[in-house]
């Protein structure tokens, strides 16, 4: 029994550190945005191609 109530406050401790961590950050963090792959890229190509529209560069 104490062993249970021992991982029930550890669990809500490590909890409410998480939420403070969270909260802390500020709202207006830019996310990252990463560029997209070379396999969307080419799939973005030929889905392009199969509809008729040629891709100029």
């Amino acid at each position: 029994m104490f062993r249970l109530l021992v991982t029930g406050v550890f669990a809500y401790v490590a909890y409410r550190v998480t939420r403070q961590m969270i909260d802390s950050v500020p709202d207006a963090v830019d996310p990252l945005l990463l560029p997209p792959s070379q396999h969307d890229r080419e799939a973005l190509r030929r889905q392009s191609v199969a509809m008729g529209i040629d891709l100029r560069r």
